[in-house]
Order: C-alpha cells, then sequence, then structure tokens
C-alpha cells in the first residue's frame, strides 16, 4: 500500500497542540471590521480547538 498523502489545504489550516489535539482558527477575521465590536474582534483573534463532530473527519485528512 501507498503512504497516505497529507490533505494540503488542510495542513495550512490547522496545527496538532503537543497533547495531539487539533487547533483551528476562527472565520470573520478577514475584513468588515468596522461592523463587529471590539470584544468580537478580540475573542476572533484566539485559536480554538476542533470540535469532537469534527476531529475524526479532519484527522483522516492530517495522516502524521
Amino acid at each position: 500500500m501507498p503512504k497516505m498523502k497529507t490533505h494540503s489545504g488542510s495542513a495550512k489550516r490547522f496545527k496538532r497542540t503537543g497533547s495531539g489535539k487539533l487547533k483551528r482558527s476562527h472565520a470573520y477575521t478577514s475584513h468588515m471590521f468596522a461592523n463587529k465590536s471590539q470584544k468580537q474582534k478580540r475573542k476572533l483573534r484566539k485559536g480554538a480547538v476542533v470540535s469532537s463532530g469534527d476531529y475524526k473527519r479532519i484527522k483522516a485528512m492530517l495522516p502524521k
């Protein structure tokens, strides 16, 4: 069997944490900041952990 290829789009969007969880960034961060509150913009800066429902699907795209 050949090796599994990494999904390059997923590799750019997700990183592994030290404990092996998958980290992601938030959506809604590219433009139209005048319409967003300062609180919303501040919370969007932080990363988030991939939810359990999506974890299995995303993990398959990142074999390493």
